[in-house]
């Protein structure tokens, strides 16, 4: 394996001071069971994560990439209580830049409440086109929305 290092596994003078234990015999652990998962959304989403820089930017290249985004495209950027909606639009009023991060303008960042260095959950829908940034207080208040099964 070329460029791998593996560190050698020393033990702490803790562990070495403790007593040996006897061993004894393992206990079987029950097996999860698998969730229930929802029904299926019938097209494919890519999440990321990602935070907005000084300048109001935010970038995954996974969601970026799978929308096949460049530099140069055109967006139209909506937002409201904590969503900001893009889309590629040849009419827009925002230019990708070259690197891959989708700029928000200050007034639109301002209407949702995001600040520099706060982290947005981003949601690339390929099939429509669109990247949608999600704050954080925007996800809680969706999971705290979802029962969770057993309590």
């Amino acid at each position: 394996m070329t460029g791998t290092l593996i560190a050698p596994v020393i033990p702490s003078a803790a562990v070495e001071s403790r007593p040996a234990r006897a061993h004894t015999a393992a206990r079987t652990l029950p097996l999860a069971v698998a969730p229930v998962r929802p029904p299926a959304l019938g097209r494919d989403v890519v999440y990321g994560l990602a935070r907005v820089d000084r300048s109001g930017r935010v970038a995954d290249r996974t969601v970026t990439g799978a929308l096949g985004w460049r530099g140069g495209d055109r967006l139209t950027l909506t937002a409201e209580a904590g969503v900001v909606v893009i889309r590629r639009d040849p009419a827009g009023l925002v230019t990708l830049p070259p690197r891959p991060c989708v700029p928000i303008p200050a007034a639109l960042r301002h209407r949702c409440g995001l600040l520099p260095g706060d982290p947005v959950l981003l949601t690339a829908v390929p099939a429509e086109d669109t990247l949608t940034a999600y704050s954080l207080a925007v996800v809680d208040q969706a999971l705290r929305a979802y029962p969770v099964p057993g309590t």
